[in-house]
């Protein structure tokens, strides 16, 4: 038995004696998205002293490691090879980890270009709720058939299992990238996007905030080039920051009226400017919208589902609040199905994502 295993062994032997007592445990990691979804009352289960890389081979273009490790490790890594998460997890500390990052289920401004966190994991390590070590996927695409539980866990808060490792998916940097800027209104921002994006244009990331379209094109350096010269605007100077502030959420906006509920509105990306009062900034294309505003959840939500789509109270919800959208009957019984069948005590994270859950 390799020392990692026996490490996951007594990681497992920890979970078999909560669920024995019936104790529910808080699963944390480096604890830089503890106001992410519903509190959790149950002891801290640390998984930060689970770290390290178990596999890594850049010709294969798959990262195998363990949950604990810091993100900022694995995508220092990386660099050295040329490559990235190309999802752009957020780093809302130095201390985010690999885990943490799969159950949150948050991407960066890249997300609807490259894809979504499930998109790149390939295999997942769990102990269940009973404290089993369970297999998923494996390290290569080929590799996934059916009912996938390693894609499930991808914004999942834990509840499901406790992530022991994860393999993902990489891929090369882009050979070219620069960022442009344009003064126009959020409903031309919008009509602007689509127009590109419809014509193939190497969009690898589209925000708007208080009448500025940032956009930025990667690729080959010809089509980034062409990209340019058809898109107009200026050259954002460190461009770099700019989309690093709306990843982490360290721009202005994300930290100004802390006195308000911030809103993760996830829409189409054609769903026009929506008649909500508040501040808002956009990112995907305006897929991803963020609104501080006085209006009540009820109305937000609404509105977001008329246009197609939902709201996720992301910060400031008081206690007790539901932070998601409510499910349907129907798709509530699968998720407590799955719940049933992974964590019976229910002993994970309990409520983090639903209070059903």
């Amino acid at each position: 038995m390799t020392q990692t295993t026996q490490q996951f062994s007594a990681l497992a032997e920890q979970i078999r004696d909560a669920a024995a007592r019936r104790q529910p445990l808080a699963i944390r990691g480096g604890n830089s998205k503890a106001w992410y979804g519903r509190a959790v009352d149950g002891e801290t289960l640390d998984m930060r002293p689970w770290q390290g890389v178990l596999a890594y081979d850049p010709t294969e273009l798959v990262i195998t490691a363990c949950a604990g490790t810091p993100l900022r490790d694995i995508e220092a890594l990386l660099a050295e090879h040329g490559q990235m998460l190309a999802f752009e997890p957020p780093h809302f500390s130095e201390h985010s980890t690999v885990g943490g990052t799969i159950a949150a289920g948050l991407a960066g401004p890249r997300r609807p270009y490259a894809g979504s966190v499930r998109d790149f994991v390939l295999g997942a390590g769990i102990i269940d709720g009973q404290g089993q070590m369970l297999e998923f996927g494996g390290q290569v695409m080929k590799n996934v058939a059916g009912y996938d539980v390693s894609r499930v866990l991808a914004g999942s808060l834990g509840c499901l299992g406790v992530i022991t490792h994860a393999s993902l998916k990489v891929l090369p940097r882009p050979f070219a990238e620069e960022s442009r800027v344009l003064m126009l209104s959020e409903t031309d921002a919008l009509r602007t996007v689509s127009q590109w994006c419809g014509r193939a244009l190497p969009v690898s990331a589209a925000s708007w905030h208080m009448g500025r379209l940032i956009v930025r094109f990667s690729g080959a350096e010809a089509a980034v080039r062409e990209a340019v010269r058809h898109s107009g605007g200026e050259e954002l100077r460190d461009a770099g920051s700019w989309w690093r502030s709306l990843r982490d959420q360290s721009h202005a906006y994300f930290q100004e009226d802390s006195n308000h509920i911030l809103w993760r509105l996830s829409l189409p990306a054609t769903a026009p400017a929506l008649a909500l009062n508040g501040k808002t900034l956009w990112e995907w294309g305006g897929a991803q919208r963020w609104l501080r505003s006085e209006e009540s959840a009820g109305k937000i939500r609404e509105v977001c589902a008329v246009a197609g789509g939902h709201a996720t109270a992301f910060r400031g919800a008081a206690a007790g609040d539901e932070v998601f959208s409510p499910l349907s009957p129907a798709l509530m019984q699968v998720h407590q199905r799955l719940k049933q069948a992974l964590d019976p005590q229910r002993i994970l994270n309990p409520g983090r994502l639903y209070k059903e859950l």
